[in-house]
C-alpha cells in the first residue's frame, strides 16, 4: 500500500494536535481524550490496538505499555512518556470510576465512552473529527498519525530495525516503505522548485 506523503504531519503539527485536544468540547473525558491521541502519537497505535488496551497492559513501575500481537503485527512494549503516566493516573482514578459508575459496568478495558461503556471504535474517529478543523488541507485520521510518526523517526536517522520494532512491523520491506516515501517527497520537492523542461 502506498503511502500518500501530502497526508503526513510532521512533528510541530503533532504537538499542535495535542495542544488542541485540550480543547475537547466534552469536558468531562478530557484525560482519556488526551491519552488516547497521545497513544497515537507516541506510541503509533493502530486504532484497534488502542481499543484492545486493557489496564494489565500497562506497566507502571517500568512506565510501560504491551502492544498484544494480531495477524498483521508483532507485539512490542514500548516506553511511556512522563506527561502520559500523568494522564494515565488521572484517568485511571478520576474520570474512569466516574464514567464505569453511569452504567454499572466492571470491565479491565482502558477506553470506557461518556456513557460508560467500553469503547468499540466509534468515539475514536468523533474525537479525530473535531480536530480536523485545525488541519484543513490534511487527512487526520489515526492511520496519518500513526503512519507520520513512523516517517518522522526514519527522518530523524532511527535505525530502521528498531523503527520496525517500534511499530510492531512483521516485515522490514513495510519498514522500509516509510523510508521510500522520504526519498520521494525530496524528488516531489527537488521537481517543484527545479521542472525539467
Amino acid at each position: 500500500k502506498h503511502i500518500q506523503l501530502q497526508e503526513l504531519f510532521s512533528e510541530q503539527e503533532l504537538k499542535l494536535v495535542q495542544e488542541k485536544v485540550k480543547e475537547a468540547r466534552v469536558k468531562t473525558i478530557t484525560y482519556r481524550n488526551q491519552l488516547i491521541i497521545g497513544l497515537l502519537i507516541h506510541q503509533a497505535l493502530k486504532a484497534g490496538e488502542l481499543l484492545r488496551l486493557t489496564l494489565q497492559d500497562f506497566h507502571f513501575e517500568e512506565g510501560s505499555v504491551y502492544i498484544k500481537a494480531t495477524s498483521s503485527s508483532n507485539s512490542r512494549k514500548l516506553k511511556l512518556e512522563a506527561s502520559q503516566m500523568y494522564l494515565l493516573q488521572k484517568y485511571l482514578h478520576e474520570e474512569r470510576p466516574r464514567l464505569l459508575q453511569r452504567s454499572k459496568l466492571t470491565t479491565d478495558q482502558l477506553i470506557i465512552t461518556l456513557h460508560g461503556t467500553i469503547e468499540t471504535g466509534r468515539g475514536i474517529p468523533q474525537l479525530i473529527e473535531s480536530l480536523k478543523k485545525f488541519f484543513p488541507e490534511k487527512n487526520l485520521n489515526p492511520e496519518t498519525i500513526r503512519q507520520s510518526v513512523i516517517a518522522n523517526k526514519l527522518k530523524a536517522g532511527e535505525d530502521l530495525r528498531v523503527v520496525q520494532v517500534f511499530a510492531g512491523h512483521k516485515r522490514i520491506s513495510t519498514t522500509e516503505r516509510y523510508k521510500q516515501s522520504d526519498l520521494e517527497a525530496m524528488k516531489d520537492e527537488l521537481l517543484k522548485h527545479h521542472p525539467l523542461q
